[in-house]
């Protein structure tokens, strides 16, 4: 069987969850941050095909919880979807399945909402909620008004607090704006025709938009006869196109416009500028998800920003940075809003991971923050100093994996102070192996 480096190095699952209560530390933690720093990636609980894809493991959601200048506990917990609790003679975990096809399982990102945990995934399964200390509850439709699958990226608007998301399922010609409200409960779906099943991962906001993504990775049901655990594909024929639909509009009112054949995993922001017209800043992948060689799966591209006139005319791409990086963050507080600053992870050789890049988008200066060979960062997470702080006046904090000690820690870096000495050091005893999502949850 040929290798596959989903199940290698630091992306091979762990096989046990871990609590631990005696962490060392190296510097000091800021005392301001009081609350858990969550993240989430696939660990298949037991053996997998051999075209097994990264995407479709079973989750692990993975936890650091901080007080008072203090690393109180890190836990890691599998999402008990159905094979888990199988394997591991646990009792099925109750809650709603939108699909007979749902194993009640979340592995790509992690969110706190409403007061209550969720782990999150596209194209089928319920949210699934967690407690405080990330034991699976149950799963979730949001008290009764979800009426379909969630997505793995929910936009939090700063000034409502409500999510805004695109759900989809292989089974429907539709893709589903949804927003949940403040209180945890979804008030608005709007079901958007498409064709070809797409896969869509990440959406964006504006102050007037929520801007819909369309790219030619689909839906190809002939992938499950010849084993492939994620069944999408690229499609030359498709096309790729933004659309841009009125936050309170219907589906009719959405107006798409062509970009150049690409696929877009995640954008970092958008905003509307001066002139009204949508500024869209994105990961861009020239192609994916074309090949059954695992290695190019890994390859990445570069940032580019998109800029988007809803009265007409091409949309204008311009290349912001065009080393390799993903997983793009910024301060959250100007989601939908003009920005400054984003961060990226950069990548090494054929991988999705290395060191971090801070981008002012102002004046076009990207530092590089690089600790070596053999220390890997996961997606940065920016959380402000306050909240009236300044936008880069805050800790960047990610999850590092330690090659040499083959275990994690969590670096809390100054984004004023990037390159410098971390504010603190966080060792972990465990690994945590590369994944997808996360984000700090603070305590109320």
């Amino acid at each position: 069987m040929a290798s596959n480096p989903f199940l290698e190095g630091n992306y091979a699952p762990v096989e046990e969850e871990t609590t631990a209560l005696d962490l060392k530390v190296e510097g000091s933690i800021p005392e301001s941050l009081n609350g858990r720093l969550l993240r989430i990636g696939p660990n298949p609980v037991g053996p997998v095909g051999e075209k097994h894809h990264w995407f479709s493991g079973n989750g692990m959601v993975h936890g650091l919880r901080l007080r008072e200048g203090r690393a109180d506990w890190y836990r890691s917990r599998f999402v008990r979807d159905d094979e888990v609790c199988a394997a591991r003679g646990w009792p099925k975990v109750p809650g709603p399945r939108f699909s007979p096809m749902s194993d009640g399982g979340a592995n790509t990102n992690v969110m706190a909402h409403a007061g209550k945990t969720y782990a999150i995934v596209e194209a089928g399964n319920n949210p699934v909620e967690l407690d405080y200390e990330l034991e699976t509850v149950a799963t979730s439709d949001f008290e009764g008004t979800l009426p379909g699958p969630f997505s793995a990226h929910a936009k939090r608007d700063p000034d409502t607090g409500e999510l805004h998301v695109t759900g989809y399922f292989f089974g429907w010609d539709a893709l589903q704006y949804i927003v949940v409200g403040a209180d945890g409960r979804v008030r608005r779906t709007v079901d958007i025709p498409v064709a070809g099943r797409p896969m869509i991962h990440d959406c964006a906001i504006t102050e007037n938009y929520f801007v819909v993504f369309d790219f030619p990775v689909l839906f190809t049901p002939e992938m499950i006869e010849e084993g492939h655990s994620l069944p999408y594909r690229w499609h030359d024929d498709h096309g790729a196109r933004v659309g841009l639909l009125p936050r309170d509009g219907s589906a009719d009112q959405v107006r798409w416009h062509e970009v150049d054949p690409c696929f877009v995993f995640h954008a970092m922001n958008a905003f509307e500028d001066a002139e009204g017209r949508v500024v869209l800043d994105v990961v861009r992948h020239s192609r994916l998800f074309d090949t059954e060689n695992f290695e190019d799966e890994l390859d990445v591209q570069s940032l580019d920003r998109w800029l988007i006139d809803n009265q007409g005319g091409p949309v204008k791409e311009q290349r912001l940075d065009d080393r390799p990086q993903e997983f793009p963050r910024h301060d959250e507080r100007l989601i939908g809003k003009p920005y400054r600053y984003g961060y990226c992870g950069i990548a090494i050789g054929s991988g999705l991971f290395g060191g971090l890049l801070k981008h002012d988008l102002q004046s076009g200066e990207t530092l590089h923050r690089d600790e070596g060979p053999d220390r890997f960062f996961q997606e940065p997470v920016f959380v402000p100093r306050s909240d009236d702080a300044d936008e880069d006046d805050g800790w960047v904090m990610s999850y590092v994996h330690d090659a040499n000690r083959n275990a994690a820690e969590v670096l809390i870096l100054h984004a004023q102070d990037f390159l410098g000495d971390p504010v603190a050091r966080i060792e972990l005893p465990a690994r945590v192996p590369f994944g997808f999502h996360g984000n700090w949850c603070p305590d109320a």
